[in-house]
């Protein structure tokens, strides 16, 4: 196989791959009633289902970079859609609420370690076209957040609800052939450790401008420093900064529309108004990580778009009901920290290693952070009968996600917490 048809294979992998990683997420809210027909989902149970993927995505994101050192990262997200593909499928045969869940949480599962494993494979196989390769699949990841959701009710009022959301294990499958083709063809995938010699990009000179440019970086097998993540300040700078950003999308995700009929919009409108939020993400997944790959230090950028956040939400809570549309673009638009932290995850790593130690333990720890949002939204929401402390709380978690930005965006590598002391 040509260098240049094994960078469009990766290239094709990785995209299918993240196009995937929502999917099996965003396809059951539009389907709760349809479904609770057939099996029962009370109050509570739905509330238990609307945290499983962020608590999915914390646990066996932060399990995953164990397994990086005794299995390829080929063969790991081989494993990880194959889990996923389970998940799916074995969920719409469950005759019962309890096992729906139960393999509702293997299938999340697998897109969890799916989640952790794409920053490393970019860095393995791109490292010059990180910028760009982040962002074509965050911008995928973006597109298959919103399909599912959109196709999930015509899907299966022409079928069953089964067919609609096993439908998508489908797509999972189409993700596999690239990674299985990758595999089984001589000299596609490299072991960065195996390869003795110079840090050399092995293809990509010479490729036709506008292709992917593969580059498998080789370099001398040498001892890895123990990494304790724990004791990190990069690793946390980046936990705070990712988790805090989901954790705001997703509350505004579950109660945005509630806010907005209470200042007395109607339900359509709020839906739309959710959309629009929602909409917002596709632009900022193609076009920060570009921007960003060429700052040294992004975080002026982050700044901006924690103005956004703060000005979205000030509007929101003093006059939800008036130039609705501007508050939730500026509220949609502080999410562009999401692009920056997965870029930062290859831009603050020298190593594949360090890339998927820091994914996993950043994306691990934030989405288990992630799950907080809705939940204590609400609770204050329902303490106080009010929506002010809910936003100050939100208004908090935006001082911790940029406190986490100013330390992961200083120009520092994670391996250089780890790095041995000069003697004095």
């Amino acid at each position: 196989m040509k260098m240049h048809q094994k960078a469009w294979l990766f290239a094709l992998a990785i995209i299918l791959t993240a196009l995937t990683l929502r999917a099996a997420v965003t396809v059951v809210p539009p389907l709760i009633s349809t479904i609770n027909n057939d099996l029962p989902l009370t109050a509570a149970t739905i509330g238990i289902l609307g945290m499983l993927p962020t608590a999915a995505f914390g646990l066996f994101g932060f399990l995953t970079p164990y397994v990086i050192r005794w299995a390829s990262l080929e063969k790991l997200v081989v494993i990880a859609i194959l889990v996923g593909i389970v998940g799916q499928v074995a969920r719409v045969l469950a005759p019962n609420t309890p096992l729906f869940l139960i393999f509702s949480v293997i299938a999340f599962g697998g897109l969890g370690a799916g989640n952790v494993l794409l920053p490393p494979l970019v860095k393995k196989y791109f490292p010059g076209k990180i910028g760009l390769m982040t962002a074509l699949y965050v911008t995928a990841i973006s597109i298959g957040t919103a399909l599912p959701a959109q196709l999930a009710v015509p899907v299966a009022d022409a079928t069953s609800w089964q067919f609609s959301l096993a439908s998508w294990a489908g797509l999972s499958a189409l993700a596999l052939i690239p990674w299985l083709v990758a595999l089984f063809s001589p000299r596609t995938t490299a072991d960065p450790a195996a390869a003795p010699g110079p840090p050399a990009a092995v293809a990509g000179q010479g490729a036709a401008a506008g292709e992917p440019q593969l580059q498998v970086v080789s370099t001398p097998p040498a001892p890895a420093p123990k990494m304790n993540l724990w004791k990190s300040p990069t690793a946390w700078g980046l936990t705070f900064m990712f988790g805090c950003t989901s954790l705001n999308t997703y509350a505004l995700f579950a109660w945005l529309p509630e806010i907005l009929t209470e200042a007395g919009l109607d339900r359509a409108h709020a839906g739309s108004m959710l959309a629009l939020f929602a909409a917002l993400g596709l632009p900022l997944s193609l076009g920060i990580p570009l921007i960003a790959a060429k700052m040294r230090n992004p975080f002026p950028a982050v700044l901006v778009m924690l103005g956004c956040f703060v000005a979205g939400y000030l509007g929101l809570l003093l006059s939800p009901a008036e130039g609705t549309w501007l508050w939730v673009s500026l509220a949609g638009l502080g999410p562009g920290t999401f692009p920056l932290s997965l870029l930062l995850i290859n831009h603050r790593t020298r190593t594949q290693l360090g890339a998927g130690a820091l994914s996993g333990f950043s994306q691990g720890m934030g989405y288990t952070l992630a799950c907080t949002g809705p939940l204590f939204f609400g609770l204050l929401r329902q303490w106080t009968g009010s929506w002010t402390v809910p936003f100050l709380f939100l208004f908090a978690t935006l001082a911790l996600l940029g406190t986490g930005a100013w330390i992961i965006c200083r120009p520092k590598m994670l391996e250089d917490d780890f790095a041995p002391h000069p003697a004095a």
